[in-house]
């Protein structure tokens, strides 16, 4: 990515994004997390905000995106399911139900003046689909079929982490992994 600095400024958007949001968090708020010099970060974000944004999320996509993709191959998609969520679970019982997925937080504020938000987590939200859908396929499943369940794995957990910020509790998690971890099951005996 560049200098440690530049890196740390990303991993650091990242972070705040998960708890602030895009428009709670400032570029004060990230040299102050990640100990970047304070002038570095307009050198290292000349496209301003919505550049560092766009990085965070690229990012945090990639960062996700291993995740799964580890999860993943170990052949069986129920365990996948498992492994992915379990990662959202402790992110936020550690947080206190205070972080979510930065790219969510992200989405749901772009808007028109920096469409490449909007681009960057929709690449991103495709990247996810697209392992697991590989995944689900490696394990048998029709193309069609991973494809859809695959999108539905993606929208059901990051659903269910906006459900347990707001309740304060993982029980929406944890049913929705028990609900996708049977289809999972099921896609698989079926193909």
């Amino acid at each position: 990515m560049g200098t440690d600095s530049r890196e740390r400024m990303v991993r650091s958007a990242a972070f705040l994004f998960r708890e602030r949001g895009y428009s709670g968090t400032g570029f004060r708020d990230v040299i102050a997390h990640s100990g970047a010099p304070r002038g570095s970060i307009y050198h290292h974000f000349p496209g301003g905000k919505a550049q560092l944004a766009e990085e965070a999320v690229r990012y945090a996509g990639d960062f996700l995106n291993a995740g799964i993709l580890a999860a993943t191959e170990g052949g069986d998609p129920a365990s996948a399911v498992d492994a992915f969520v379990g990662w959202w679970r402790q992110v936020l019982i550690k947080s206190e139900f205070r972080a979510g997925c930065p790219v969510v937080a992200v989405t749901v504020e772009s808007h028109d003046e920096a469409p490449q938000l909007a681009a960057a987590a929709a690449a991103a939200f495709g990247r996810w689909q697209d392992t697991l859908a590989t995944g689900l396929g490696n394990a048998g499943v029709a193309d069609d079929r991973a494809a859809r369940l695959a999108r539905l794995i993606v929208a059901a957990v990051e659903g269910a982490t906006i459900l347990c910020r707001a309740h304060r509790d993982v029980a929406p998690l944890d049913d929705v992994v028990t609900e996708l971890k049977d289809m999972t099951r099921e896609a698989v005996r079926e193909g």
